[in-house]
């Protein structure tokens, strides 16, 4: 069964909603296979490896069938770890955002019981727990489910092996024996069909099958990074190898449109391609891109098929992506017409498990690789200039400049200004260092602990509750003043405020400008944080 649109589906106007708010376009393979088949109450056992999009898959259907005007348990899935049960809520929450009257609890070890049996009295329609925790309610009668009308084992190859196979038995003894069961495991031992065989009736079987990676002439790399740290390693990559013309993957529409924002801020040349453009929009935007006009394409995995480009310098998997085929078919972008081609992916801790599960479903090395310093990057710039420079030097008549230099050092003559000095002076400007201090370059643990020198901090009274976030606020600086989006420094975001380093003969430019602007109808006020009144 191929992949659909989300909007194809029988769901509420709410629950597409929240999907299109969260930049999801189509299922995954094991979301296509069970999302109807769920809805319409069949019990499903499926094999399908953790980062194919499992969750939506059981939690659209249960959100979905759930009553809110019962307030009694209905739904209860039970997962391995206290880390997967808070990932799981969280994205079910995210699914329910726009049905306000559908409770969702978490319930895991390390948590006071005392706070888990206070939450249970309010009445939620969905928990998630951890087998063991969940056998601790039931025994002290603090979680009722003889309502239930659905439950879910995920990863329950990964519940066996820790030893949770008593606990789920006693948990599916106790519920109504008329319930719908849905079941996941990456792999299908003899236990899993004796659960299966046991507790289901009649289930439906769907499996996410896997193609083998077979493009020896691409260099895969992965690099373990923050979240919030992606946008800025990305742009060190490109520095630092001076990429022309590259591919972007991004798991969402809203990621791809806050990048390529981040990116044009920055200087970079960079254009968007999603589902949410027309046609017209997307073939404009791949001509630019065939042509170099735009040297770097932010895209989402449906908006990307049938991108056939041959010079792609390098791809970026800025967000792991969700299905391993898909990982396949990304980094396949580069390494055309016998090319060498290269791969990065960006991984955040929390990514780890599903980048080798794409390793070991692809056949592939992913090699890790340390993101370029700050650094490497201006030293890259400065060998480039200086190469440019040589070249100059052996090719171009530079005589009318001579004179300009035997000038200035007679006229700085009682200073001991040397040509030397001022060689260093023009490659300073011409890299655009704004630093002041006596080390060129400053040391990468200090880069994001302290102000760059020749920097100012600045206070400015928006933040998270005005809907802000970096690229927003690059974004304003860039609309609003003479400021580029690569001269800005650190920006830290807070819920009514945000602090930004700016450079210091900038800071003016940025108060005169940016305090006539208004974001959300309220004036923004921006000045010198911690100064002496």
């Amino acid at each position: 069964m191929e992949n659909i649109l989300f909007k194809d589906l029988k769901i509420s106007k709410e629950i597409l909603k929240a999907i299109e708010k969260m930049g999801f376009e189509e299922t995954t393979p094991i979301q296509s296979q069970s999302i109807t088949t769920i809805l319409e109450g069949k019990d499903v056992i499926g094999q399908a490896p953790t980062g194919t999009g499992k969750t939506c898959a059981y939690g659209i259907p249960i959100i979905e069938n759930i009553d809110i005007h019962n307030e009694n348990i209905q739904a209860l899935i039970l997962c391995p770890t206290r880390e997967l049960v808070i990932q799981i809520a969280e994205e079910l929450s995210t699914v329910a955002q726009y049905k306000h009257l559908i409770k969702i609890l978490p319930i895991y070890g390390g948590q006071q019981i005392e706070r888990q049996i206070m939450s249970l009295k309010k009445r939620p329609q969905i928990v998630v727990a951890t087998p063991g925790r969940m056998m601790d309610h039931l025994r002290r009668k603090t979680a009722k489910i003889g309502e239930l009308k659905i439950v879910v084992l995920d990863e329950a190859d990964e519940m066996l092996n820790m030893g949770f196979r008593e606990d789920i038995d006693i948990i599916l003894e106790t519920v109504p024996q008329q319930k719908q069961m849905v079941l996941f495991s990456a792999t299908m031992p003899k236990e899993i069909i004796a659960i299966a065989n046991k507790y289901q009736k009649d289930a439906v079987t769907v499996k996410v099958t896997h193609k083998e990676l077979t493009i020896p002439s691409i260099d895969q790399y992965y690099v373990e990074v923050k979240g919030r740290n992606k946008a800025d390693v990305l742009t060190r990559f490109i520095d630092q190898y001076q990429y022309k013309l590259c591919l972007i993957f991004c798991n969402t529409k809203k990621m791809v449109d806050e990048l390529t924002s981040i990116l044009m801020t920055r200087g970079y040349l960079a254009e968007a391609l999603h589902g949410d453009m027309r046609q017209m929009q997307r073939d404009k935007v791949m001509s630019r891109f065939r042509k170099g006009t735009i040297e770097f394409l932010v895209a989402t995995d449906v908006a990307a098929r049938g991108i056939d480009v041959e010079d792609i310098e390098a791809v970026f998997n800025y967000d792991v992506p969700s299905d391993e085929e898909y990982y396949v078919h990304r980094i396949g972008r580069t390494g055309r017409a016998n090319k060498k081609g290269i791969s990065y992916t960006f991984a955040t801790p929390r990514d780890m498990f599903a980048l080798r599960e794409i390793m070991r479903y692809t056949k592939a090395v992913i090699h890790p690789i340390k993101a370029p310093t700050f650094s490497d990057t201006q030293d890259t710039k400065v060998k480039s200039h200086l190469a440019n420079v040589k070249e100059i030097l052996e090719n171009d008549d530079i005589t009318r400049y001579v004179g300009y230099i035997e000038k200035m050092l007679m006229e700085n003559e009682e200073n001991d200004i040397t040509t030397l000095d001022i060689a260093a002076a023009f490659l300073k400007l011409t890299i655009g260092d704004k630093s002041n201090n006596s080390v060129s370059f400053q040391n990468e643990e200090n880069e994001k602990a302290t102000a760059q020198f020749g920097m100012l901090r600045l206070f400015i009274n928006i933040g998270r509750m005005d809907k802000m976030d970096k690229g927003k606020i690059i974004e304003l600086i860039a609309a609003n003043t003479s400021i580029r989006g690569s001269e800005i420094g650190t920006i830290d975001i807070f819920d009514k405020f945000s602090f930004i380093e700016l450079p210091s003969e900038k800071v003016d430019d940025a108060i005169i400008s940016l305090n006539k602007v208004k974001v959300h109808n309220r004036k923004v006020n921006i000045e010198i944080a911690n100064k002496k009144k």
